[in-house]
């Protein structure tokens, strides 16, 4: 028997009764991250980092029963060995490794390999089994320095600034924002967010993480005080009324997906800043050869193609279906 399998509730082992992500309820869930096409209401328990924690705590119920552990901290479930080893994705996230009878599966949840400065770094783990997924699994998708793409952004920001326009930037609430945040140049001008940025904000300062200071956008903040503001607003607040209250403005999104011609136009966007915390397609190359793995399941995005490529390059790859989302670039 495999030591984890694929079944219609999400990646399961056996040997220990845990599911890894699922995506229907069960009784033990391991969880690789925060965002929700990964931590899912309705499981029994629920066992993470402890840094996403708090992050499920604000998502799914303060009552929800969850347990955190610290990366590296090994731990067996009815004789598997259990591990947590860092992601880069965003605050908290993990990979699950888990090992049996000698033999080593490491489920890699959402990654990237560049250091962002706000999660923690990216650690391969040995392994028998690697699954893995492919969101940007093309040799299109290649990512600059992240400084580089900061450096735009704060020049982006500036121009708006000296035209006396605000600069509404687009940002995943948890992890993209975070990241831009932390990053760009306090010193050009006021940093305002909306109401979901915000409020993940004020959830990652209570656990302890320490992020630099930020606006929420209210009601009671005069008009005139965002002229020369950077916003960060998630998707749905293009062409929301809430963005209306913000004009004159610029819009930028900050994706993985601004890299291919179009998507930009697609959105409405004045600029797209190419910016992912998925890794891109020498990144996934790197981290998988990093891990030995003799096979490699491939579980979300361009899985057709990036497995083809895997097996051309002498690496076992299958693909598994999941019900993981990768169209939001996260």
């Amino acid at each position: 028997m495999a030591l984890l399998s694929f079944t219609d509730r999400g990646i399961y082992c056996p040997q220990a009764d845990i599911y890894i992500d699922p995506w229907r309820p069960v009784e033990r869930a391991v969880i690789t991250h925060g965002h929700s096409d990964h931590a899912r209401w309705g499981m029994k328990h629920y066992l993470t980092h402890h840094k996403t924690v708090p992050i499920m705590q604000h998502r799914l119920g303060a009552g929800i029963s969850v347990e955190g552990r610290s990366f590296g901290e090994r731990f067996s479930i009815n004789g598997v060995e259990v591990s947590l080893h860092p992601a880069g994705h965003i605050i908290g996230s993990a990979q699950v490794r888990l090992s049996y009878k000698g033999e080593t599966w490491v489920v890699s949840g959402d990654y990237k390999i560049q250091d962002d400065g706000v999660a923690t770094v990216f650690e391969p783990v040995k392994c028998n089994v690697f699954i893995t997924e492919s969101t940007f699994g093309l040799p299109v998708y290649r990512w600059q320095p992240q400084a580089e793409v900061i450096g735009e952004i704060n020049e982006w920001w500036q121009k708006n600034a000296a035209e006396n326009k605000a600069s509404l930037l687009i940002a995943y609430s948890l992890g993209k924002a975070q990241r831009i945040l932390e990053n760009v140049d306090h010193g050009i001008g006021p940093i305002y967010t909306h109401g979901a940025v915000e409020n993940m904000q004020e959830v990652l300062r209570a656990a302890g993480n320490k992020l630099k200071p930020t606006l929420r956008v209210t009601a009671e903040v005069p008009k005139a005080a965002y002229r020369k503001a950077l916003i960060v607003a998630p998707m749905g607040a293009i062409g929301s009324a809430w963005a209306k209250k913000l004009e004159p403005y610029s819009l930028g999104i900050a994706s993985g997906w601004m890299k291919v011609r179009g998507a930009r136009r697609r959105r409405a966007a004045d600029r797209g800043f190419v910016l992912s915390d998925h890794a891109d397609w020498d990144g996934l190359n790197q981290a998988i050869e990093a891990t030995e793995a003799e096979k490699v399941y491939v579980t979300h995005g361009y899985t057709d193609i990036f497995s083809k490529w895997l097996n051309e390059k002498g690496i076992e790859a299958g693909i598994v279906k999941t019900e993981f989302n990768d169209e939001d670039d996260p």
